[in-house]
């Protein structure tokens, strides 16, 4: 096994006097978190995880510490344990709420505590309160993570440090829900608990940091293992930091091995019998957090299939829409980085493709006037040309260009700033060309979104709750260029769009990433996958998403299974790019090991919190339930470690957030307040909000879409310098209209009504028309414009507050392209209630209701249930006050 050591460049290893092991000076004396030590077991695609953190008291009176820290975002924590005074306290895992009164009310009557909470997937927050003076105290938890892995090697990503995150919304009343250096906004009602003050660059670092990963291939052929960003020594298995490395990027380990199809089967005492090393809880916390019912012996399965070999033969039209971040967060090697991965996306178009490419910080501009162009070489030429001259400046407001990617994709064109248009979408434009795959002029085309970001912004569930339900066939691929990339928000996004989501730490690592998404763009090699179960009997919605079968990454499904004996075996069904079935069996094997359940009980989680955030509340006593169950922690519960002892009167007389490292590679401005010697510790950070005369009342959703300066003209200066603080944004104007966007309900208004029927014919006249013009094209694009229209019909459906014959329209649209589904039946089915609903011929034609220029007969004025009228982060419009931070939506 051979481990070849990255080198660093000059720029990422500065030489800073005294700097070390030493500590940083406070007006009161040394900061509290003393260490960190990582200590990895890497077990084929598994590794099991314990952080070690230790808090030191030098004041003279007593302390609260807290420190906000980075988890892989697929990281199951099961185990929390607080060390002290010879005494150990193990955690016990409860309802947020719950945990946070136990916790508050342990201090307040003078005894020691500790409290673990998840703020982001990848984002947690541990506060160790009373410590006595010149004590210390560590804490202790104990995680399991999934490898993903794909082309032949699996990756090992370890964050170290949170960065810092764009802020939007208005700040909100009252205290705030942390200790950050942001205020809590409408749109980020916990905006605080996730920016901890940041250190002046080069500046002495008091924590010691240690890492060691363990490598046990079990078996498995492994031919290397690459280390990026960090100085590591190997000794035999064991890859360690070299001393005096900082918390400030990303550890990664790169293993290559050659993976197989299995099916692990691992009963719940198999997984119980695991070591607290290994990812159960113990001691106290085992009565809550495992707490199964063994009436029902079952455990849980864990399929992993490698994809049919790739046809090179197949060739697919597409549209993509490609996103380039150039806030002032990606300054630096960042932008540099960007630029490159989104030029080298535009390079993989083809002449069958068509493309929007859009840069945004505070508003948004287009790379090429107009919607979705031909991606001829001249077009490709300008939008490249476009790319090189950008570079980071203002906010990161990521929704109004991922709302206008989606009308591109959709097929309608905004018009240009001061220009209103009546085009049809489905109608060929000024240039001859059709606006969008409404009418599907010469081939069924695959829509593709593509976001290069950092993702570092707070506002992560607004988005999702605003575009996750927009998603459906579209496939969204997610570019992460940051050594500390939020990799929680990009992953979830990805998932929800059935894309990839590839994460770069340096300019080395982008061409093998970029590879990766140009194999993902192209359409998957198996779709509609679904498990079928011999012998095995599956508990109802307990199955992780399937997804798709793409060239070079393999399938991984797991779920929960009923039954003392695990046998059995899995058959995986799909259709091929043509239609056809296809299908493979896996046999299951026993297995034993605690990282299974963990694992899927964190992804089990992790699907029933995005669905929360997209409006559905009534999964909070659910989430809390699975939780609890088994012992893994997620948003709505945290684990909390109370001495019995008590150690002073009343609770801590001093409170100190721990300041993290600037992420390597980040140029900090100059005006963002941070920590340094003899500097207040609760001291504010500059908001990531651009101002100035020149910025527009409200958010960006609300501003202009910009065409690019023409080629050799000055780039447009932004509203303001990047990162400068900002009067807070006006709410969201209400609604005036009719878009695109609007066909959706808000996710958290349900299927209340948003319009009657005639409100939708007009919607469903311009469906019938588009139908009529389809009908002419091969049988494999009719299937999937039928297959299209289905999820269309369900949002119309949905605007009457639910129509059953649109409804059930829908469901058998959905297995449209299906071979052995009758195409003619289908056809005529969907004309006749189209024209049964519409009053209209197939061939009538009607104004387009989504066009800037008409008006909708359905309600829109401010006050009504109508979708986008509630100001943001608001499900159902004014609030009674303010719900707790973990609640927010």
């Amino acid at each position: 096994m051979t481990v070849p050591i990255t080198p660093l460049r000059p720029e990422e290893c500065r030489p800073v006097p005294d700097a070390g092991l030493g500590a940083l000076e406070t007006e009161k004396g040394n900061l509290p978190l003393e260490s960190v030590d990582v200590a990895a077991h890497v077990t084929g695609l598994v590794a099991g995880v314990e952080v070690v953190q230790t808090f030191r008291n030098a004041f003279d009176v007593s302390l609260e510490a807290t420190y906000v820290f980075p988890l892989p975002p697929r990281a199951a924590v099961t185990a929390f344990r607080m060390e002290a005074d010879d005494r150990v306290v193990d955690g016990v895992l409860k309802e947020r709420g719950q945990a946070r009164a136990d916790y508050d009310r342990a201090l307040a009557e003078g005894r020691r505590a500790a409290i673990a909470e998840e703020d982001r997937p990848d984002v947690f927050t541990i506060r160790v309160g009373n410590i006595v003076p010149g004590e210390r105290v560590v804490v202790r938890l104990t995680l399991s993570q999934p490898l993903p892995y794909e082309d032949g090697a699996a990756e090992f990503r370890f964050p170290l440090v949170v960065a810092p995150r764009y802020i939007p919304g208005a700040p909100l009343p009252g205290p705030s829900a942390g200790g950050g250096v942001a205020p809590d906004t409408d749109a980020v009602p916990d905006a605080s608990r996730i920016t901890p003050p940041v250190l002046l660059p080069g500046f002495p670092y008091p924590v010691r940091l240690s890492l060691a990963t363990t490598i046990d291939p079990t078996g498995l052929d492994l031919r290397e293992v690459r280390s990026s960003l960090h100085e590591v020594d190997r000794e035999g298995d064991t890859i360690r930091l070299r001393p005096g490395e900082r918390l400030d990027r990303d550890f990664i380990l790169r293993l290559a091995f050659d993976a197989s199809s299995s099916l692990a089967l691992v009963p719940d005492d198999a997984a119980d019998a695991g070591s607290p090393g290994e990812g159960t809880t113990d001691g106290s916390g085992s009565a809550e957090g495992t707490a199964e019912d063994t009436a029902d012996a079952g455990g849980t399965f864990v399929l992993t299939l490698l994809p049919p070999p790739e046809d090179a033969t197949r060739t697919v039209s597409r549209d993509v829409v490609l996103l380039l971040d150039r806030s002032g967060s990606m300054t630096g090697w960042k932008m540099v980085a960007a630029r490159r991965a989104a030029a080298r996306i535009v390079d993989t178009l083809t002449r069958h493709d068509r493309f929007a490419v859009l840069s945004f910080d505070s508003v948004v501009e287009r790379a090429l006037s107009g919607g979705l162009v031909d991606a001829s070489d001249r077009n490709r030429y300008r939008a490249v040309e476009h790319l090189s001259r950008l570079d980071a400046r203002g906010g990161t407001e990521m929704l109004a260009p991922l709302e206008e990617a989606l009308r591109l994709l959709d097929g309608h064109t905004a018009p240009a700033p001061g220009k209103a248009t009546g085009t049809n979408p489905g109608q060929p434009g000024e240039d001859g060309r059709h606006g969008g795959p409404g009418v599907y002029g010469e081939q069924a085309r695959d829509r593709v979104l593509v976001l290069v970001t950092d993702g570092q912004v707070g506002n992560e569930d607004e988005i999702l709750e605003r575009i996750g339900a927009r998603l459906h066939g579209i496939r969204v691929h997610t570019v992460g260029i940051d050594r500390a990339v939020n990799a929680g928000f990009l992953g979830r996004l990805a998932l929800l769009g059935s894309g990839r989501c590839e994460l770069v730490e340096s300019e080395d690592r982008l061409d093998a990433a970029m590879e990766h998404i140009h194999r993902r763009i192209g359409s998957p090699l198996v779709t509609d996958v679904a498990l079928k179960a011999e012998g095995l009997d599956l508990v109802a919605d307990t199955v992780t998403h399937a997804g798709s079968l793409y060239p070079g990454v393999p399938l991984v499904v797991s779920g929960r299974y009923q039954g003392r004996r695990p046998a059995g075996a899995l058959t995986v069904q799909g259709r091929t790019a043509d239609g056809r079935p296809w299908e493979e069996r896996i046999e299951g094997r026993p297995a034993h090991g605690p990282a299974a359940r963990a694992v899927w009980a964190r992804a089990h989680l992790r699907g029933l919190e995005d669905r929360y955030a997209m409006g559905d509340h009534s999964l909070e006593q659910r989430i809390v339930d699975a939780s609890l169950r088994f012992g893994v922690l997620c948003r709505f519960t945290a684990f909390v470690a109370v001495d019995t002892r008590v150690t002073g009167e009343g609770g801590p007389e001093h409170r100190v957030i721990q300041p993290v490292e600037p992420p390597s590679g980040w140029e900090m401005p100059t005006a963002m307040p941070m920590m340094a010697a003899g500097a207040p510790m609760m001291a504010k950070m500059a908001a990531f909000i651009p101002a100035g005369p020149e910025t527009p009342p409200g958010s960006a959703a609300d501003r202009p879409i910009a065409a690019a300066p023409p080629p050799g003209a000055p780039p447009a200066a932004p509203a303001a310098p990047p990162y400068a603080a900002a009067p807070a944004p006006a709410r969201r104007r209400a609604s005036r209209g009719f878009s695109v966007g609007r066909f959706l309900p808000h996710p958290g208004e349900g299927t209340a009504p948003v319009t009657d029927v005639e409100g939708i014919r007009p919607v469903l006249a311009e469906e019938l028309a588009r139908l009529g013009q389809a009908e002419s094209l091969p049988e494999r694009e009719r299937r999937r414009y039928l297959a299209d229209l289905a999820s269309r019909l369900r949002v119309v459906a949905q605007m009457v507050g639910g129509h059953p014959d649109l409804a059930a329209l829908a469901t058998d649209l959905e297995r449209a392209e299906w071979a052995e589904v009758s195409l003619d039946d289908l056809w005529r089915r969907t004309a006749d209630l189209l024209t049964a609903l519409t009053g209209r011929s197939g061939s009538a034609s009607t104004t387009d209701p989504t066009s800037p220029g008409s008006t909708y007969p359905g309600p829109t004025s401010p006050g009504s249930a109508f979708p986008g009228s509630a100001p943001p982060g608001s499900a159902t419009g004014a609030k009674e006050g303010r719900r707790p931070f973990w609640k927010r939506s």
